[in-house]
């Protein structure tokens, strides 16, 4: 996920109430957030299967059932945050939000500076560091997240927008072995239908353009029957 502060997280919301989200997104376009907006569970799953985000704002009461039944869907597959918003502010439902994976519940009516403060917070706790210029050098490699820039050598090396998102997913979690469903997941989105084969097409091309030797791989390394890893000794 991205650096909240540095480049434009991405929002989805999820309301039935058209205007009210129409709102809700000017306001947070305004605040440079990239937001997106869906009004049903099933266009959720749709949006959240050919994207990912750094944030849900989800409403309890949809046409084709509730954002409990999404945020259940989404917690077996990401840890993306998540807030409701919602009219429905029994302590039932609220204990039922946090209790399923929300992150926040935030009733209806609310203010647009509230949402605001709300969003911020947990954007700034998700990412921590957020004021800070985030870099990760490996061997020859040099990798600004911050800025999706990446020079080998000295040399810029050009990566599409998916190549620098599994890259930058990569240096996060630096020798650590992930899964590939946990990659799919995080890069790709949430209720992706990708296969395997597409990520490690786009490994592959990583280590094409970022390793000495492709073919030996000093740095994006497979970790067999699990996924795989960044590893960068001394760290």
């Amino acid at each position: 996920m991205a650096n909240y502060s540095d480049f434009r997280a991405r929002i989805l919301i999820v309301d039935d109430d058209k205007e009210l989200s129409f709102i809700i997104k000017k306001m947070l376009e305004s605040y440079s957030y990239n937001v997106s907006v869906t009004h049903s569970c099933d266009d959720a799953f749709e949006i959240l299967t050919d994207n990912s985000y750094d944030l849900v704002l989800l409403d309890v009461n949809l046409p084709d059932g509730t954002g409990f039944d999404v945020c259940r869907e989404l917690r077996a597959v990401s840890d993306v945050p998540v807030i409701f918003a919602s009219a429905r502010t029994a302590e039932d439902d609220r204990v039922t939000g946090f209790e399923i994976g929300g992150d926040d519940y935030l009733p209806k009516p609310y203010s647009m500076r509230e949402l605001l403060v709300r969003v911020n917070a947990l954007l700034r706790r998700t990412f921590k560091n957020n004021t800070e210029e985030k870099t990760v050098s490996f061997g020859n490699v040099n990798v600004n997240i911050t800025s999706r820039s990446v020079e080998k050598n000295g040399a810029p090396v050009m990566l599409s927008l998916k190549e620098f998102d599994l890259l930058s997913f990569l240096c996060e979690h630096i020798n650590k072995a992930i899964s590939k469903d946990k990659i799919l997941s995080e890069v790709w989105g949430a209720f992706t239908e990708v296969e395997p084969s597409t990520l490690a097409v786009h490994i592959r091309w990583l280590r094409e353009k970022l390793e000495d030797d492709p073919a030996e791989p000093t740095y994006i390394k497979t970790v067999r029957k699990v996924g795989y890893m960044l590893e960068v000794n001394g760290r």
